[in-house]
């Protein structure tokens, strides 16, 4: 159990304010926001922390998907040439702790990250590696210079490791005591923390970005979906998450129950362990990648809701988004005809998935094996987390991968790219081609030019194939009536006083 300092100066009082509780599949083991960079973490950490600007998920068409980028604790910024950008803090924010936010503390937050950081830290370093240097060049003025002109600096700036903390309580604490009690500029701060069961969060009413409405935020650990949904029906909770799609007829029954969804920015993938025996060479995992009938996945396990991909593609991509690649296709006859060119002998293919992470993972795992069966692959579900293996035990595990960034830079680059783990332990791209194009989108402005090296970045990733796309899926929320709150298609739950009203 954890729990941060109080901050100094009385709260507002706090009796007229609704308490909201959260239904959860699961919580992160640790707060500090650069060490839990998945689903469960952001989901809790996006309340409790700030960014010096901030994506505007409401600025979309579509509710809870908008990229428009807003002032947030920085009031503007500015880029002064092709290599600095600027950024101008506000002089009334305030950390948990009572401390104001200083342009030091900002200098130290991604310090943290680039001055060769442990390893928990070195996932949320990775989304900085074009800077060179941050400064502060007065007491509320930041400057940021990169290596080279980067085209998606300011998204950097307003996504994930890009997350304010304070200096001089860090120092005090260090990783291991921030991890547990963290302290952020957020509406919301720390009273009480158990993993495996609960995170209480309580009104930080000196928030610069107003007061917050609700009183304290509960997120309550309830792993099986339909505890979730009776939790909901019988009033024990406000919210719940990870609602799949079979669900949802039943949320439209109860009353005073709606349910609300948002397409993802994120895309289920896999992952395999190119080094393993059983997959070193690349026309078995093409002969895996052809045996999947994704359309069939969507259509019998979401209902046609998840949406099918051209490649590993976004279309908030924008520019660099090409609608005329095919989809990624189905094709068992030449599925076994790679098979038997590789000479496979049967080896069994292990898919580990971890129940109740991922909505329907372990349904899309058992049908997926059921289809490479039917090709000739001795394949098996491991209900475990590839991540609780050893890494030489490792063979198919499920994935996913977030378009943070709204563009390839980091939806694909920062997972598959030379610097991240994929490259590290499991995949050495046999076509040098790839890392080097990699490496050039990422040192120029010119969109004609990255928009072609990603195409082809794209091209050799499908044939290498040390993963494939499965869909991108639509995310549910069961939500008492009454309460107004917009979902993101992140899992950011954003509960700061202009999304969550009562």
């Amino acid at each position: 159990m954890a729990s941060t300092p109080a901050p100094s100066g009385s709260p507002s009082t706090t009796t007229d304010r609704p308490e909201l509780r959260i239904g959860v599949q699961g919580l992160p083991p640790v707060l500090d926001p650069d060490q839990v960079l998945s689903n469960v973490g952001t989901r809790v950490t996006y309340s409790m922390f700030d960014y010096l600007i901030e994506r505007d998920f409401r600025s979309g068409t579509t509710a809870g998907t908008g990229f428009e980028l807003i002032p947030m604790v920085a009031r503007e910024w500015q880029r002064i040439d092709d290599l600095t950008i600027e950024f101008r803090l506000r002089d009334d924010v305030r950390f948990h702790h009572g401390q104001p936010l200083t342009a030091q503390d900002v200098v130290f937050t991604f310090q943290r990250l680039l001055d060769n950081p442990p390893d928990a830290l070195l996932e949320a370093k990775s989304y900085f590696s074009t800077v060179q240097g941050v400064e502060a060049v007065d007491e509320y003025t930041v400057r940021f210079t990169t290596l080279y002109p980067d085209p998606v600096f300011e998204k950097r700036i307003s996504s994930w490791g890009g997350w304010l903390l304070p200096k001089d309580y860090y120092e005090e604490v260090g990783l291991d005591g921030f991890a547990l009690r963290p302290v952020g500029t957020g509406p919301y701060r720390l009273v009480e923390f158990q993993p495996d069961d609960h995170l209480t969060l309580e009104a930080f009413d000196e928030y610069f970005g107003g007061l917050p409405t609700a009183r304290r935020i509960i997120f309550r650990v309830i792993p099986e979906i339909q505890a979730r949904v009776t939790a909901l029906a019988n009033g024990e909770v406000d919210i719940i998450t990870n609602v799949p799609p079979d669900q949802v007829p039943v949320l439209q029954q109860i009353s005073g129950v709606e349910v609300r969804s948002v397409p993802l920015a994120n895309c289920h993938v896999l992952r395999y362990n190119c080094n393993r025996p059983e997959l070193r060479d690349k026309r078995v995992r093409q002969a895996l990648n052809l045996a999947i009938d994704r359309k069939l996945l969507v259509d019998t396990l979401w209902g046609g809701q998840a949406l099918l991909t051209r490649g590993f593609q976004f279309e908030d991509w924008g520019p660099l988004y090409n609608p005329d690649r095919p989809y990624l296709p189905y094709d068992p006859d030449r599925a076994r005809a790679l098979l038997a060119e590789a000479g496979y002998a049967g080896q069994t293919i292990r898919y580990n998935v971890k129940p109740g992470y991922y909505t329907l993972g372990v349904e899309a795992a058992q049908a997926i094996v059921e289809m490479w069966k039917a090709v000739g692959i001795n394949a098996e579900v491991q209900l475990i987390d590839w991540a609780d293996l050893p890494k030489e035990e490792r063979v198919v595990g499920s994935w996913s991968n977030s378009n943070y960034l709204a563009d390839p830079e980091g939806a694909f680059w920062n997972r598959w790219g030379k610097e991240q783990a994929t490259q590290r332990d499991w995949w050495t791209p046999e076509n040098p081609r790839f890392n080097e194009l990699g490496d050039q989108q990422r040192r120029t402005l010119d969109q004609n030019f990255r928009y072609r090296a990603f195409q082809e970045m794209l091209d050799i990733w499908e044939d290498e194939a040390p993963g494939t796309v499965l869909y991108i899926p639509i995310e549910h929320y069961g939500v008492r009536m009454g309460i107004e709150w917009t979902p993101y298609s992140f899992y950011y739950m954003d509960l700061r006083p202009d999304n969550l009203k009562f």
